[in-house]
Order: structure tokens, then C-alpha cells, then sequence
């Protein structure tokens, strides 16, 4: 399929991380990208705002609208995705990364918590995906792209952090149902998920330090991976659950060791990834 050469993307989440490897993935084609987060201002333990993030799409050859945006609220939400559109002439794809995480059982999480990751996660990509619809239906190629795990049912992915794996579950729940609904307008909604984990803040500041950052891959893997997915077919590629490494080996990567300073086997794995999806032998040998 064709590149992202004048592609506009609405990436949520977009200030650091895979939201804004993203972005730099698909500005190396000159694509628009409206860089839509809540960081305006540097945090003390998170780099980056829309601004820096702007900044760096813009060196890779792309262009950039960063928007002060929180996914919780429609009235902002509406107005990033409408303020994008105008200035880039309308959207094409919609990159739903935004998302917060606590991996607490039940009794160690409070309310507040629970509601902040399901306003973020399940609310918030479907309302973004929602405001970003009526621009995708005018569009040839048009793309939702979820950061967010296959529908594995196995127990052992609830039992520790049931709140938490409510609110990415239901990510992945918008890409089910919403891949059936517009698949006949042509609108692909697909999922993406690392095998491993992955360089960004939340692993060094939530799930452990810099230790943790040394066995994960970079953000790099999954915005190559998103790249492949948002360049296909969106009328033959849909509804889709893919593992970044998977999809990569099944287009044509075969050196994974540009993606991580240790070896296969050292790596940290991810949540969510099924037994059932072993990873491609391509990079077991990386």
C-alpha cells in the first residue's frame, strides 16, 4: 500500500514514548501529525511535552500540530481533533495511545484510580475514536490503531491487576466491535502489542527503574510495527490483534537486535501476550 507521504495522524498520548516513535515513524514519509496530550509543561520525572515532541516530528521530516489535550474530557477531545483537522485539511488515521496504568489487586485500589484508567483507556479511545470517525469516513485508507493487547481470557492476566486489565481490555473490545461495525465502509480498527516491554517513562518510573529498561526493547519496534499496519490495506487488513515482533518477522524483518541492547532470552516479556502466540524465530535468533 502506499506510504504516509501527506497522511494526517491524530495520535493520542503522543508527548514521549511509542505515541511519539510513532509519530517520528511516519514523519520520516512527510505525514501531518497533530500531537494530541496533557503535557504542556516539562514534568520532573517525564521527559517531553507536545511541543519538544512537536519539535522532533518536524527534524524527521514530518509536520506537527501539538494540542493541549486530555482524552477524559469530550470538550477538549472534540476540540483537538477539529482543530487538527482544519489545519491539516482532515484525518486520515487514529493512533489511540494514550493510557494509564496501576498494577494493583483489588483491595489496593482506590476508586479514584480505577476511574482515572478507564477514563483514559477504554472511555478514551473509544470517544477519540469516535470524534476522529466522521473525518475517516471521508478518507481513502483510512486507520484506528489501538496500543492495546489480544482478547486472551486467561485468568492469570486478572487476578493481580483486574482494574487495570478491565480498562486495557476495553481497548481492545472497541477494536473488536468496531472492526465489524465499519468494515463495510472500509475503516480498518486493528491492535498492537509488545511481546516485550518496552523502553518508555512508565516502565522506568511504574514497573521498575532502570534495570527494567535495560531488558526492553525500544519504542522503535512498535512504531515500525504500527507503520506496517497503517500502510496496509484498510479494506484487508482489519480487525486484527497483532504482536509487534510477529508482524514485523511477517514482513520481511529478520535482524530484531537493532531493537534492544541484550539478546532474546533476556529480555523482560509484556502482560497480555497469549501462550498461544510464540515469537517468530527471527527474533529468538536476534
Amino acid at each position: 500500500m502506499s506510504k504516509l507521504t501527506n497522511k494526517t495522524l491524530f495520535i493520542s498520548g503522543a508527548s514521549r514514548g511509542i505515541g511519539l516513535a510513532i509519530a517520528k515513524r511516519a514523519a520520516q514519509d512527510g505525514a501531518n501529525v497533530i500531537l494530541a496530550a496533557k503535557t504542556a509543561e516539562p514534568h520532573p520525572k517525564l521527559p517531553g511535552t507536545i511541543y519538544t515532541a512537536a519539535e522532533e516530528v518536524e527534524e524527521a521530516g514530518g509536520k506537527a500540530f501539538p494540542v493541549l489535550c486530555d482524552v477524559r474530557f469530550e470538550d477538549q477531545l472534540e476540540e483537538a481533533v477539529n482543530k487538527g483537522a482544519d489545519h491539516f485539511g482532515g484525518i486520515d488515521i487514529c493512533v489511540n495511545n494514550a493510557s494509564a496504568i496501576q498494577l494493583t489487586n483489588t483491595m489496593q485500589t482506590d476508586m479514584k484510580r480505577y476511574d482515572l484508567m478507564n477514563q483514559i483507556n477504554a472511555r478514551g479511545t473509544f470517544l477519540t475514536s469516535k470524534k476522529c470517525l466522521p473525518y475517516l469516513l471521508k478518507v481513502e485508507n483510512p486507520h484506528i490503531l489501538n496500543l492495546s493487547p489480544p482478547l486472551d481470557m486467561n485468568p492469570k492476566w486478572f487476578a493481580n491487576s483486574v482494574a487495570y486489565s478491565i480498562a486495557k481490555f476495553g481497548m481492545s473490545l472497541c477494536v473488536l466491535g468496531m472492526a465489524e461495525e465499519f468494515k463495510e465502509q472500509g475503516v480498518a480498527v486493528n491492535a498492537l502489542w509488545p511481546r516485550t516491554a518496552i523502553a518508555t517513562a512508565a516502565v522506568k518510573n511504574i514497573l521498575g527503574g532502570d534495570e527494567t529498561v535495560k531488558v526492553s526493547r525500544t519504542p522503535e519496534i512498535m512504531a515500525d510495527a504500527a507503520y506496517v499496519i497503517l500502510t496496509k490495506n484498510s479494506k484487508d487488513f482489519t480487525g486484527n490483534f497483532c504482536i509487534d515482533d510477529n508482524l514485523l518477522a511477517d514482513n520481511g524483518v529478520k535482524d530484531f537486535s537493532k531493537y534492544a541492547e541484550v539478546p532474546f532470552a533476556q529480555l523482560a516479556p509484556d502482560f497480555f501476550v497469549p501462550d498461544d502466540i510464540p515469537p517468530p524465530q527471527e527474533a529468538i535468533d536476534s
